[in-house]
C-alpha cells in the first residue's frame, strides 16, 4: 500500500500537527505501509526543495511557498501533486484552510484517487468563529466540497468528531487518536529546581495563557514556578511576557525540544493546559505518559476522558485560579492523579495508531 501524507507545514513552530505528522508516518512504514510526505518548507527554509530528502525517517518532498503567510500557497506544489497522485493508493491530508489541502484534494478528484482530510479541530464551532467571514467564504468556495468528498474525516476524539458533525452536517468522520513517546534520553538536561507548573505548546492566544498566567499570580504560592515552553508570534509572546513582570517565579524557556523537553516534562509536578479550544492536545498526553497530572480546560477535547480517569483537574476558565490552588496545596492528590494519568497514557501508542489507521484505508480500498 503506498500512502501519500499532505501537511502544510513541519515547521516546529507548527505546533502539534507537524509535531505528530512524522512518529505517525514512522509508524506506519514499521507496519509495511510505503509512505511519502509532502509540504512546503515554510519555518524550514534550509530544506532542499529540488529532490525527495530523508526528513527524521520519512521519505519528504518540500515545496517553496510563493506567498500567503497562513495560506502557505505553492505552485510547485500543486504542479506535483497533479503528475504524481495518481502513483499512490490513498492520500491523506492534514489541514483543511491551506493551500496544500485544496490542492491534494483537488488533484485526488481528478486522478480517482481516494484521500482522507485530518481537520486538525480547524472545524470545530469555537474554531470557525475566528476570522470568520475569511472562513466563511473559503468553506464555500472550497472546504466543504473537500471534506463531503473525502473518502473519511480522520478526527483525533469522539468529542471533535461530535462538535464538528453537529456544527457542519458531516457525517463520515473515523475517531483515531494521536499517539505518544514518552521514550526520553538518560542524561536529559536538569529542569528548574523546585517545584513547578509546566505548560508546553504553540504559544498562541487560543492556549490561553494569559488566564493561566493571571492566575499562578493570584494564587502566588512560594516556592512554586510556572514554566512557560514554546514559541509563537513575536507579539504575543511579548504580551505574555509584559503580563507576567508581576512576578519573578514565572520563566519563559522560548522553543525547546529533545533532552531539554524531556528533562522539562520529568521535572514538572504539574501540566497545565487550559486552551480555549484544543482537539486533542498531544504535549498533555506527553506529561501524562511521564506520571505528571493535568490541568486542563473543559475545552480540551480530552478533558472527559482525563475527568473519567481523575488524571487531573477539569476546570472551566473562570475557575482556573482555584483549581490551580487546590492542585498545588495537596502534594499526595497530586502524586494519586498522576500515577493515573500515566495508566491512562498507556492506551495510547503510535504503534495502536498505526493500526488503526491501516483499517481504515484497507477499508477505503476494499470499497467499489
Amino acid at each position: 500500500m503506498r500512502v501519500l501524507h499532505v501537511i502544510p507545514s513541519v515547521s516546529k513552530h507548527s505546533g502539534g500537527p507537524a509535531t505528530a505528522i512524522v512518529p505517525m508516518c514512522r509508524a506506519l512504514q514499521k507496519r509495511g505501509v510505503e509512505v511519502a510526505l509532502v509540504s512546503t518548507n515554510e519555518g524550514v527554509p534550509q530544506i532542499n526543495t529540488d529532490r525527495a530528502v530523508d526528513f527524521k525517517g520519512v521519505l519528504t518532498k518540500f515545496f517553496p511557498v510563493q506567498f500567503g503567510g497562513s495560506f502557505k500557497y505553492s505552485r510547485p506544489l500543486t504542479a506535483w501533486l497533479k503528475k504524481n497522485v495518481k502513483t499512490f493508493d490513498l492520500v491523506h491530508v492534514h489541514a483543511v484552510f491551506n493551500h496544500s489541502s485544496v490542492a491534494a484534494a483537488r488533484a485526488c478528484r481528478e486522478s480517482g484517487v481516494p484521500y482522507v482530510v485530518r481537520p486538525l479541530g480547524t472545524l470545530d464551532p469555537w474554531s470557525m468563529t475566528q476570522k470568520p467571514l475569511r472562513k466563511r467564504i473559503f468553506w464555500t468556495v472550497s472546504a466543504k466540497n473537500m471534506l463531503q468528498r473525502a473518502a473519511a474525516v480522520h478526527y483525533t476524539t469522539i468529542a471533535e468528531k461530535e462538535a464538528t458533525e453537529t456544527f457542519l452536517g458531516l457525517n463520515h468522520g473515523r475517531v483515531i487518536a494521536l499517539g505518544v513517546d514518552a521514550n526520553g534520553s538518560e542524561h536529559a538536561a536538569e529542569p528548574p529546581t523546585g517545584p513547578y507548573v509546566l505548560s508546553l505548546s504553540r504559544l498562541h492566544p487560543k492556549k490561553a495563557l494569559d488566564v493561566l498566567i493571571d492566575a499562578f499570580i493570584a494564587v502566588n504560592r512560594d516556592p512554586w514556578q510556572l514554566v512557560i515552553a514554546g514559541d509563537g508570534p513575536a507579539d504575543y509572546v511579548a504580551f505574555l511576557k509584559q503580563k507576567a513582570r508581576g512576578s519573578e517565579r514565572i520563566s519563559f524557556t522560548g522553543w525547546v525540544e529533545g533532552e531539554q523537553k524531556d528533562a522539562l516534562f520529568r521535572g514538572a509536578s504539574l501540566f497545565a493546559l487550559p486552551s480555549r479550544q484544543e482537539n486533542f492536545g498531544l504535549g498533555v498526553l506527553e506529561a501524562m505518559a511521564r506520571g505528571v497530572p493535568a490541568l486542563v480546560s473543559s475545552k480540551v477535547d480530552l478533558a472527559a476522558d482525563i475527568k473519567a480517569a481523575a488524571a487531573g483537574w477539569v476546570v472551566d476558565l473562570d475557575e482556573l485560579d482555584h483549581a490551580l490552588d487546590v492542585a498545588l496545596s495537596d502534594e499526595h492528590e497530586r502524586a494519586q492523579r498522576g500515577r493515573a494519568a500515566y495508566l491512562f497514557s498507556q492506551q495510547y501508542s503510535w504503534d495502536k495508531t498505526a493500526t488503526d489507521l491501516i483499517r481504515l484505508y484497507q477499508d477505503i480500498l476494499s470499497r467499489p
